[in-house]
């Protein structure tokens, strides 16, 4: 072989390990220890599993789910959605415990109690869990051990769920305040009243947050100054969390409605009207791939286009829905008041899945490596995933 020969094939032979991800050096290192490679996990770190407040699952769950464990506590009860963080689950109950769990087989890692109850879902960022109860006390508790590291007293319930800005965090109370604290320390950074109770989780996006009142109007607010940047009227008070695709958010009312805002333009671009049934929306929506999901407290769980507001499908299940949907990869799954998880195809409305734990469903379920996890009004969490 000529010396061109032999450099048309030094260089194809590097650039052909170069394609595959090594080099020349790591082929004469062959025999070295591989590095393991960076896994993210996929946790859920909000009340909806994300900042825009979507409701979507990043992990997948088996076809048939299997009851993996339960924790229970005796004469327990739970209304909210758990954290989970790098294979750990965090959920406070009304009587004041919060729990520190192992994903893997539910033992309990730690417990750190209040005097209270705990109504709002925890929320986790940078190694702490925020979370508020019902006198008012919003808390800041160290992830890893449960330590206490600040509360901040508002003016009443706290419901809301935490969500995050820069190194703030946004929480509401029925005292009609929205709180901007720093996360550091609990210091108040501002704070925005509005003529109502806030029961909602607020939903972020750039600089702007959204918080949907008891007061029939969704809030746009300046999150820099805690002001308002505009206000859209509703037909009625409502509680549920707005959910952000593109420049519109999706959310329910007690008016028997679900609206898409465009939050830019302050106007409403959809608005659906159950003209069977008034009773109330109180399950934030889940958005996924051009389809809106929500349940409603007629038992019903209906899909819309998220273009228009025409509905897609609706089906029955026996109990109200107060939790909200979670979409996980072509399934939705729905938590009732009767103690039943139902799963549909979340384009068809066809139910694929069906489990009865007893007790009922206010919080919903939280999803993470490839295991759904939903605490009940009876003082259980339940793991689900494949055994």
């Amino acid at each position: 072989m000529n010396s061109l020969s032999k450099s048309l094939l030094v260089f194809t032979m590097t650039c052909i390990l170069l394609l595959d991800g090594l080099s020349l050096e790591t082929i004469a290192q062959d025999k070295a220890p591989e590095k393991p490679a960076t896994v993210k996990i996929d946790n859920w770190e909000y009340f909806r599993g994300n900042a825009l407040s979507q409701g979507v699952a990043k992990s997948l769950l088996p076809e048939k789910p299997d009851l993996l464990w339960e924790f229970e506590v005796k004469e327990g009860a739970f209304e909210v959605t758990p954290a989970i963080v790098d294979g750990v689950v965090y959920v406070g109950d009304l009587d004041g415990a919060l729990f520190a769990l192992n994903l893997k087989d539910g033992k309990q890692v730690w417990k750190s109690t209040i005097e209270s109850g705990f109504v709002s879902s925890p929320a986790y960022r940078d190694g702490r869990i925020y979370l508020g109860d019902y006198d008012g006390v919003f808390y800041c508790f160290q992830a890893k051990d449960g330590k206490l590291l600040w509360q901040y007293e508002t003016g009443a319930e706290v419901n809301s769920s935490a969500n995050f800005y820069k190194d703030n965090v946004l929480v509401g109370s029925q005292d009609a305040t929205l709180y901007c604290l720093a996360a550091k320390d609990g210091g108040l950074v501002w704070k925005h009243e509005i003529a109502d109770q806030i029961r909602c989780s607020p939903t972020v996006v750039g600089d702007r947050t959204f918080v949907a009142g008891c007061d029939a109007k969704l809030h746009i607010i300046d999150l820099l100054k805690g002001e308002k940047i505009k206000e859209v009227e509703l037909d009625g008070p409502t509680g549920s969390t707005p959910a952000v695709h593109g420049n519109n958010v999706y959310f329910g009312t007690e008016g028997a409605s679900v609206f898409s805002i465009n939050f830019k333009e302050a106007k409403v671009d959809w608005q659906y009207t159950n003209e069977a049934s008034t009773l109330p929306y109180r399950s934030s929506v889940a958005i996924h791939d051009g389809i809106v999901i929500i349940g409603g407290q007629n038992r019903f769980v209906q899909a819309f286009q998220i273009s228009d507001g025409k509905e897609i499908w609706q089906k029955q299940i026996r109990g109200r829905v107060e939790a909200s949907p979670v979409v996980v990869g072509k399934r939705v799954f729905v938590a009732g008041s009767n103690g039943r998880i139902t799963a549909f195809e979340y384009k068809t409305g066809k139910q694929v899945w069906e489990y009865e734990a007893g007790g009922g469903f206010t919080g919903s379920p939280a999803i993470s490596q490839q295991k759904l996890v939903i605490a009940s009004n009876d003082g259980k969490v339940y793991c689900f995933g494949k055994k």
